[in-house]
């Protein structure tokens, strides 16, 4: 007589831990790969973070000593510090809002309109984007020279202007590209002017857009240092306070200002988010 356990069918083997995650891998392949992508990309910006928190024994924030927190409640504690970090942000504030404002029109101008010299127009948005910064920065020196123009706040933030207005019309130009004209033509058939329907049609379904193109400039024109040293003068921003600082000493109230940008700008990014999905759900309900 067979016995119930001849009968009985095998367990199956239970996979191991590295078989198991072996089977993961190729089963999420692409998900795998971006994850490591992800890793390396926000590796630096961890060990930023992380240095904030150190309590360097000497001039130099490069080797682990000690957890602390008195480098974030002492950020500016190293003369000059604040100040850069002051002029950095009014800077990339007022310069992140006219070239929103302008690129913004630029982009409606090329998109929509057809006139003339508009393909040279298309060319001249991208040459900022493609000339090298150590050249531009050069000749913009060489520009405000010739004009016996004091090189200062001002002149960095003609600066930043000129080269943030490009990443601006290349944000902003791709939502328009896709944008449904016929609800504006709706809008404007139930009696709305041109303006109102810019104001309450078109704006509103273009404001993410523009909200990203403004954050990218901030972040374009706050991080930027070539173009900065070369038009100056007195002025100093934060880039080039650690630039000069480097040579000297590497303070990690350093970390803690880069740190606190980098937290403030993904903050932003989430609000923004989270407030998008709201409204489109808002809309599918409505709907």
């Amino acid at each position: 007589m067979t016995s119930i356990a001849d009968t009985a069918s095998p367990r199956p083997r239970r996979r191991g831990v590295g078989s198991r995650v072996w089977r993961f891998c190729k089963l999420h392949a692409l998900t795998v790969y971006a994850m490591l992508v992800f890793a390396y990309l926000m590796l630096p910006i961890a060990v930023v973070i992380l240095f904030s928190f150190n309590s360097p024994a000497g001039r130099f924030n490069y080797v682990w000593q000690g957890f602390t927190f008195d480098n974030w409640r002492n950020w500016d504690g190293v003369l000059g510090l604040k100040d850069s970090v002051v002029t950095s942000l009014e800077i990339a504030l007022l310069s992140s809002l006219v070239a929103t404002a302008l690129g913004t029109l630029v982009a409606m101008a090329i998109v929509r309109h057809s006139f003339r010299g508009r393909g040279f127009t298309n060319i001249l948005v991208f040459l900022p984007m493609s000339t090298p910064e150590i050249v531009l920065g050069a000749s913009l020196l060489t520009l405000f020279i010739n004009g016996r123009i004091v090189t200062g706040f001002a002149t960095i933030f003609i600066a930043h202007v000129m080269f943030v207005i490009s990443f601006i019309v290349v944000t902003v130009k791709a939502r328009l590209i896709d944008f449904d004209r016929h609800i504006e033509e709706a809008a404007m058939d139930l009696g709305a002017n041109a303006l109102t329907t810019f104001r309450k049609v078109t704006l509103p379904l273009l404001a993410p857009a523009i909200l990203s193109a403004a954050l990218l400039g901030f972040a374009i024109s706050i991080d930027d240092f070539v173009i900065t040293y070369f038009t100056s003068g007195p002025t100093q921003t934060f880039p080039l306070f650690v630039w000069g600082a480097a040579r000297v000493a590497v303070p990690p109230q350093v970390n803690v200002i880069a740190s606190s940008i980098f937290l403030l700008a993904v903050s932003i990014m989430v609000v923004n988010v989270i407030v998008s999905g709201l409204r489109a759900n808002r809309v599918q309900r409505a709907g």
